[in-house]
């Protein structure tokens, strides 16, 4: 059982830091100039980016509650 738990809470920990990563790779070609549209694709990805990150922080607060 604690395996169990152990790997749910690797797992969502690596899900939140690759979805860290994304938006800040999204942010930093934010930054460079392409276009409208490639601006409106990176945007988008950021908010989602932002989205699997704040649920995979909550999915690992659900798995322990006292572990930052």
């Amino acid at each position: 059982m604690v395996e169990l738990l152990n790997l749910e809470m690797a797992v969502a920990r690596q899900r939140a830091k690759r979805a860290e990563l994304s938006v800040k790779q999204a942010k930093t070609m934010l930054d460079e100039d392409h276009g409208v549209a490639v601006s409106l694709a990176l945007c988008s990805r950021i908010r989602n980016g932002q989205a699997r990150a704040k649920a995979a922080r909550r999915r690992l607060m659900k798995i322990a509650p006292t572990a930052h």
